[in-house]
């Protein structure tokens, strides 16, 4: 089981499913409709603590999730159901890539020992400050650089106009 404490929830847990919802959006070029981002990304919070419930190995909560956030942007979010699943993919990847980069740095150049730091919540979360800093820094100017191009799409009934 990949149990996840209360702290973690509230600390890593809100603002990466809130950013990975809103990678989505970016991704997808589409304009964020705030109601349905919120739900979704309230909903997205939820699922991820059940997932992380089941006991089943690591890695396949990471393939429920990705199914998760697909039905839901598609379902609430309205997203085309090709786009989100570039979207979604894409979004996970790019946060990998930024974690994989932090705990690198983490293990590499700061020379502290891994299992220990992922074994104490408190330190999980601090040491995945950077990581999600990053990954939101890319979404957040990715998302700008669209809107400042026009190049956003509104979404009625799953279709882009």
């Amino acid at each position: 089981m990949l149990k996840l404490t209360l702290l973690v929830i509230f600390l890593r847990g809100l603002p990466e499913e809130f950013l990975i919802i809103f990678a989505v959006y970016a991704f997808s070029k589409t304009v964020i409709n705030i109601k349905r981002y919120v739900i979704s990304s309230l909903i997205f919070v939820i699922a991820v603590y059940l997932i992380r419930l089941l006991p089943i190995q690591y890695g396949v909560h990471i393939i429920l999730n990705i199914i998760v956030i697909i039905v839901l942007t598609v379902n609430i979010n309205k997203i085309n159901i090709i786009k989100a699943i570039q979207a979604s993919i894409m979004a996970l990847t790019v946060e990998f890539i930024c974690e994989g980069i932090n705990m690198f740095i983490i293990q590499h150049i700061f020379k502290v020992n891994i299992v220990k730091l992922l074994s104490k919540p408190l330190l999980k979360v601090l040491y995945g400050i950077p990581s999600l800093l990053i990954f939101a820094t890319i979404v957040f100017t990715y998302y700008f650089y669209l809107s400042r191009r026009k190049k956003l799409k509104e979404v009625i009934d799953g279709e882009n106009i």
